[in-house]
This record gives structure tokens, C-alpha cells and sequence, in this order.
């Protein structure tokens, strides 16, 4: 009784509670409205503009209050003052490891526990809205800014940028999702158009947005500068509203990137709401001429203001006063975090870990040991609260029983210079191992330029090569926030790719190198062994302001796989201090439909010594398929942590979308009846387990027949089969064999590979254009069963 009681009262104080918010939510509402009913015509153009640099445009007269935005999105980046640009008088905040090692996690909890950090970092500097995620696709290894995105894989992208927004939003603070969309290219950045066919657009490149969105409903998304199919990311009405609104219900608003708007009134019919930053009053002015001459509807004014207003009163009321800056809590946070981002390429024998029983000596080379890289270059720079040296970490806290020495070996105010590799060899070879800390000089990656060629610096290279002659137990350290040549892989045992690690990266590298953690990082990126292998090679970045994404769908693995081309290290990949099997792969069933989906359930067990975390890695396959698709694509993943012997299972739930591919002409993404197989595996190469489940589709799909659409296919449908039999029978049947129906008609394949708007002439006038209209209205109401 008592507990049916407590029940009771739990059930009353639920719709009391629902009934406060919808309340509270029309209370709102009608402040918004009365507020817009208040603001003149000028003002409203004003708000759907930045106030500054970083602030949003207030109405004082109204008590219409404005919020900060600042730029992320692995650490805050916040101006003195919202009308400063702030580069290099930025407040400290915590520099967290760059998305390409975020990434490398294949950690959600881990990502999402980042994202609150840093939107506690935002409440306690004010900021209500941080610039990012970035869950473009990294479409070619030469992207400038690939440091800055999460992965070649849209799901993949997808569901770190989800779980990177829903942390930070939990906070009481924004996102903006970005580069909303196909923002692939710095080159040419704010003219280029990404020329690219339906299909690819939606599988690819709208995919990690969409998921997103789905999964997080950022408060603001970031529309792109380039084109997208001819159109500005910022005045696409397909884009904005159709995609983003309509088809995905994203609830927030839209705002540009810097100075990314060309037309201030197309782009608020498309469904832009804010452009940023304030840049005259001319735009503002433009708007409202617009409206006075009836170009621009005031009701589409309206709502964009009121979308507005909501995003602007709901920062204000989720502000906390008195918030601090954990710099030293998140500090060790963003070292946790970098040493589960850590991959090992390479472990010949075993030559990692370091410990004093196999090494007495160890040599530490490279100026980044003393002078590391720690993030990228351009508008995401964070100044960091503090900053590790991984010199400085390794001989305090691995020191005590290991001699530690270290030379420079390459001076990174010169890539050429080779001038210090000689001492260099004298360090390493009197040490029982070299360890050589080399990578990318902060120049060579960053916003607003592309690179031009995947290698390190001559000097880099040249080091590690000439190290390993005189020390055969030389690892590479690498530094770099995308993807790098190693022409010297085959001269060293070691290769541990630390990536941009953030201030504490430094000490996660000197964790992971002596055994304190035992590295679990994956790619998240396809390392090439040539750029000439690379998918996007003959097409990036583009010319004459078009960037032709001729690999269409086929990015990343999917390329690789397509073109069976051995990759440097695949997508995916990732060695361990320990050894994990995989087994017992089960569906829950070998039939089913694409509304019922299938469960996997598999066993991995850890067989090493020492306590480790794996990636599992699911894909599926479409075993025979109308359109062209990929061998496998990524559709599931986990990360696990066992202990020495132990095992857990690992469950993946399928459902429609998994084993679906988007038809660009039909603009639906449809699952087909067939085969599919389900892969589990340790990288995109490693394939440890595989079953197969027969898909039955339950979907209508529309048959989407034109005027342009092949005799040959309209004779394939029974239905249409029935139309022509009526409009052309004559012509039919000369083609009908004697005593037999027109229905066995056995047509030579020219005769009817032609589009039926040609049958006037081909049928000697049997059947005129206007039937041939007619019967494509008739088509428009069949479907089939794909």
C-alpha cells in the first residue's frame, strides 16, 4: 500500500511537473511573440545580425538581452572583450586534444565528458555558445583543417559529434554544429563549390550533420562558405529547411560562418538566421528594403526572430553565476583523455613498453620532447592553462631508475636543417633505446590553406632513418593532426602516433611509452602509403572555383577496398599492449525484415597479460545491390575494457537504416531485399568474425519512370508492361513470335534501350508525345517492393 502510495504521488508530481514546462514553455512564447509585435522593422533585420566580433545583437529598449559565442571546439577560445578578435590576448582555458585525436578514443562517454568540461569552462567565462563540433568528412588527406574534424566515416562523425554536443549542452550551454555542409576544402574556401551528385551528398557528407542533429539538437548549427551543388551553404533552401528543418526536425538556429554570407536576404529565405559577425549596416539595410518592396516576406522575418529570441532567452536562463575554471581537475582530465587517443602503429618484439628491467638508458630526440605541438593552427588555437613538456614529464615521473638523456635533432625553425642529427646518433647510440619525437611543424597544418603533400620535414625524416642505424630499438613519437608518409617504416620497431594531444598530451605519451596505460587508440583515418593512392587525388582541391568529388561515395576505406589498394595502416587500426579474441558471433535472426532489423552479439575476450580496451568494430555488406556500394561500411561500434582473461559480450542492434543506401533519383534511402553480411572486426582489415541475415524490404518505393526512362524498363514492370501493351500493341508485335502472346514479345536490346520520349518516331507515330506524358503521370502512383 505504501509503496503503491509513493507511486502515486511520483505519478501526480510527473504531470504537475510536465504541466509547469508546457506553462512555463507558453509563457515564453508569448513573450516572444509580444516582443516581436514590439520591434520595428529595422530592429528585426539588426537581431538577425551579430552585435560584434562574438556577440549576438541586444534590444535595450525591449530588455532583449544578447549572449557570447566564442570559438572552440577542443578548448575555449575566448576574447578579452566580445568586439576583439582575440588571437594571442585570449583568456587560458584547458586545450583539450584536437578532434583527429578525439576521434582515435572511439570513446562516446569519453567525448561527451569533454564537451561538459569545456561547457563548464564556457559558463565560468560567460560564454553561452561554443563553436563547434566539426563533423565534416575528412575527404582527402591534404585538408588543412583535418586536425580539426573527427573522421573519413560519417557514422563514425556522427556519433562523436552527438556525443560531444549532448556534454557541453548538458552545461547550460550551446553548440554549433559545423561546417554545415561539404566544407572539405580551404582552398578557395569561400567561393568553391562542392560538386557533387545526390547520393554521395546524403551518404556521405549529410549523414554525421544528420545524426547529430538527431541525437543532440544543438542549439545553433554553422552554415559552410563554400557552394554546395552550385548553391551557398548559407542561402540553400534545400539545405536549411528542407534537410535540416522538415526532414530532420533541428530545432535551433542557423548562424554563418565569418564573414560567409554573400546575399543577406536570400540567405534568410533560405532559413538563416544570424550572420556573424556584424559587419556594417549595410546588410542590415538591405533586409529592409527587401521587406518594403516585397521581396522578402515579414512573416519569414518573424519567425526567424522569434527562433531567434528562444535560442537567446533559453542561454540566459540556463547561465551560472559563479562558475570557475577546474583548470587542474581538467587538466589531468584532457591526459586521461590523450592517452586513450594514443595509437600504436608498430610493437616489433614487443620494443613498447619501456621499463627499466629491458632499458637502462634512454635517449629522448626530437625539439618536441622540449618544445611540443599540441594543437592546430587558425581560429580553434586554445592558450592553454598550462603546458606539459614530455622531457620534462619523463624524467620526473619515469626517471628515478633510468638514465635519461636527450638531444635535439632537428631545429623546427628550419625543415632543412640536418645539422644536429649527428649528435643526435651519438645520444641514441649510447642508449639501450631512442625514442624520437618528430611530426608536423604547426605550419603545415591549418585553417584557410591546404597542404600540398602528405611528409614530414626533411629533417624529421632524416633523423628517424639515421637514428635507427645506430640504434636498432628506435621508436618514432609522431606529432600531427592528420595523416603522414613514413618512408622509414621498415627501419624502426616502434611507431606510436600521438597526434595534437592538448596541454597535458605530453604526459599520456610518457604514460603509454613506459606501460602506466596501455594504448587503445584507433584510426579514424586511412594513413596511404602514397598521396598518389589517396581517393580524392586527381580532384583536390579543386579548379576554377569547382571541386568535382569524382570518388563520389567511395571516401576513405571504402576507396581502398573498392580499388584493393594496401593501405600504410587502415581505417580503424590500432595495436595494444595485450591481444583480444573475438568469437561466438550470433544474430538474432537469419530472416528478417527491415522494420524487425537484427541484434549481434559477440564475445571478446582479453588473452594477454595486461588490462586493455578494444574498438569492436561492426560492418555490414550488402551482398548484391542495385546501385554500386562499398564492401562494407561502418555501422556500429563499442569500446570495451577487460581485464587479463576476462571476456564480455558486445550487442549491436540493427535497424532499417543500417543496410540501407540512399537513391538520389527516388531522393529516399531504401533498403532492398537480399543478402546482407555482418562483420565484426578489430580495423576496416581485419575482419575477425562474419554471418549472414537475409533481409526482406517492407518498403513501397515509387518507381519514379519519366519520359527519359528506357522502354526496356517500363516492359520489366508488370504494371507498365500492361500500359504499353495497350499504347503500342502493333509495334509490339512484330517483335512477337507466331502463335504467341505480345506479352513473350523478344525485343534486340537497341530497340528498346532507347527513353520512351523517342517512341513517336521509333513506333512510326503509334503512340504520340502527349500519351507518352500521360503514361509517366500514370507511373507516378506505382511502387514497388525493392
Amino acid at each position: 500500500m505504501k509503496n503503491l502510495l509513493l507511486f502515486s504521488i511520483l505519478i501526480l508530481s510527473n504531470m504537475v511537473l510536465k504541466a509547469q514546462t508546457k506553462k512555463s514553455d507558453l509563457d515564453v512564447n508569448d513573450k516572444i511573440d509580444q516582443l516581436v509585435s514590439k520591434l520595428t522593422l529595422e530592429e528585426k533585420a539588426a537581431l538577425c545580425s551579430g552585435r560584434d566580433d562574438w556577440s549576438t545583437q541586444p534590444v535595450e529598449r525591449l530588455n532583449i538581452p544578447w549572449i557570447w559565442v566564442a570559438d572552440g571546439p577542443h578548448g575555449l577560445r575566448r576574447a578579452p572583450a566580445t568586439n576583439k578578435a582575440g588571437y594571442g590576448d585570449q583568456l587560458p582555458a584547458t586545450c583539450f586534444p584536437t578532434a583527429s585525436a578525439l576521434s582515435a578514443t572511439w570513446n562516446l562517454d569519453m567525448v561527451n565528458k569533454v564537451g561538459q568540461a569545456i561547457g563548464e569552462e564556457c559558463q565560468a567565462q560567460n560564454v553561452n555558445v561554443i563553436l563547434g563540433p566539426g563533423v565534416n568528412i575528412k575527404r582527402s588527406v591534404l585538408g588543412g583543417r583535418n586536425f580539426e574534424f573527427f573522421s573519413e566515416d560519417p557514422i563514425l562523425s556522427g556519433e562523436l559529434g552527438a556525443a560531444y554536443i549532448n556534454g557541453v549542452q548538458s552545461q547550460g550551454v550551446g553548440t554549433s554544429l559545423k561546417h554545415y555542409t561539404a566544407n572539405n576544402v580551404e582552398t578557395m574556401r569561400m567561393y568553391n563549390n562542392s560538386n557533387m551528385d545526390n547520393r554521395t551528398l546524403h551518404e556521405i557528407y549529410l549523414t554525421p550533420f544528420e545524426i547529430a542533429v538527431k541525437k543532440a539538437q544543438p542549439w545553433t548549427i554553422m552554415a559552410c562558405y563554400n557552394r554546395v551543388q552550385g548553391v551557398y551553404g548559407t542561402q540553400s533552401p534545400y539545405l536549411l529547411t528542407d534537410m535540416l528543418k522538415k526532414e530532420w526536425g533541428f530545432k535551433g538556429i542557423v548562424i554563418s560562418d565569418w564573414f560567409a554570407v554573400v546575399n543577406r536576404v536570400e540567405a534568410m529565405k533560405a532559413g538563416m538566421h544570424i550572420e556573424m559577425p556584424r559587419v556594417s549596416g549595410v546588410n542590415d539595410s538591405l533586409v529592409v528594403e527587401a521587406v518594403k518592396n516585397g521581396d522578402l516576406d515579414i512573416a519569414v522575418v518573424d519567425g526567424l526572430v522569434k527562433e531567434i529570441l528562444t535560442i537567446v532567452f533559453k542561454a540566459k536562463a540556463l547561465e551560472k553565476e559563479g562558475a570557475e575554471l577546474n583548470a587542474e581537475k581538467h587538466h589531468a582530465y584532457a591526459r586521461q583523455v590523450e592517452s586513450e587517443a594514443i595509437t600504436l602503429l608498430k610493437n616489433k618484439n614487443q620494443i613498447l613498453p619501456v621499463t627499466k628491467e629491458k632499458y637502462k638508458r634512454v635517449a629522448i630526440i626530437g625539439e618536441f620532447a622540449s618544445a611540443p605541438r599540441y594543437q592546430g593552427n587558425g581560429s580553434s588555437e586554445v592558450k592553454p592553462t598550462r603546458l606539459d613538456k614530455a622531457l620534462d614529464i619523463i624524467t620526473k615521473e619515469y626517471g628515478k631508475d633510468i638514465k635519461i638523456s636527450y638531444a635535439q635533432g632537428y631545429k623546427l625553425s628550419d625543415d632543412n636543417d640536418t645539422s644536429l642529427i649527428d649528435e643526435a646518433k651519438k645520444a641514441a647510440a649510447d642508449a639501450d633505446i631512442a625514442l624520437v619525437f618528430a611530426g608536423l611543424p604547426l605550419q603545415y597544418e591549418s585553417e584557410g590553406i591546404d597542404r600540398t603533400h602528405i611528409n614530414m620535414p626533411v629533417s624529421h625524416n632524416k633523423l628517424i632513418s639515421e637514428i635507427a642505424k645506430v640504434q636498432k630499438n628506435t621508436v618514432a613519437v609522431l606529432t600531427n593532426g592528420s595523416a603522414v608518409t613514413m618512408p622509414w617504416i621498415n627501419e624502426v620497431d616502434g611507431i606510436l602516433e600521438t597526434w595534437l594531444g592538448g596541454q597535458a598530451g605530453a604526459g599520456a605519451v610518457a604514460d603509454v611509452l613506459f606501460g602506466k596505460i596501455n594504448p587503445s587508440g584507433k584510426l579514424a583515418e586511412t594513413f596511404p602509403v602514397k598521396l598518389e593512392d589517396t581517393p580524392s587525388f586527381l580532384n583536390f582541391p579543386g579548379e576554377q572555383g569547382e571541386v568535382l568529388y569524382g570518388e563520389r561515395i567511395f571516401v576513405g576505406y571504402r576507396y581502398y577496398d573498392e580499388k584493393k589498394i594496401e593501405p600504410l595502416f587502415p581505417f580503424g587500426f590500432g595495436l595494444s599492449y595485450t591481444t583480444f579474441e573475438y568469437s561466438d558471433l550470433k544474430l538474432s535472426a537469419k530472416n528478417t525484415t527491415d522494420k524487425e532489423g537484427v541484434t549481434a552479439i559477440l564475445t571478446v575476450k582479453n588473452t594477454g597479460d595486461v588490462k586493455g580496451k578494444e574498438v569492436v568494430q561492426l560492418y555490414v555488406t550488402d551482398n548484391k545491390s542495385t546501385l554500386l556500394r562499398p564492401k562494407k561500411e561502418l555501422k556500429k561500434f563499442a569500446k570495451i575494457e577487460l581485464e587479463p582473461g576476462e571476456e564480455k559480450e558486445v550487442t549491436f542492434k540493427l535497424e532499417a537504416r543500417d543496410f540501407s543506401c540512399y537513391d538520389g533519383k527516388r531522393e529516399m534511402w531504401i533498403a532492398e531485399s537480399g543478402e546482407f553480411t555482418i562483420s565484426a572486426a578489430a580495423s576496416s582489415r581485419d575482419i575477425r568474425l562474419s554471418e549472414v541475415v537475409a533481409l526482406q524490404s517492407t518498403q513501397q518505393v515509387p518507381l519514379a519512370f519519366d519520359e527519359y526512362t528506357f522502354f526496356s524498363e517500363y516492359w520489366k514492370n508488370k504494371e507498365t508492361r500492361v500500359l504499353l501493351m495497350e499504347l503500342v500493341p502493333n509495334w509490339i508485335k512484330g517483335f512477337t513470335g507466331e502463335g504467341k502472346s505480345g506479352y513473350n514479345a523478344d525485343f534486340p536490346g537497341f530497340m528498346v534501350d532507347h527513353p520512351m520520349i523517342k517512341y513517336p518516331y521509333i513506333t512510326n507515330g503509334e503512340i504520340s508525345h502527349a500519351q507518352v506524358m500521360e503514361l509517366v503521370e500514370k507511373c507516378k502512383s506505382f511502387t514497388y517492393n525493392p
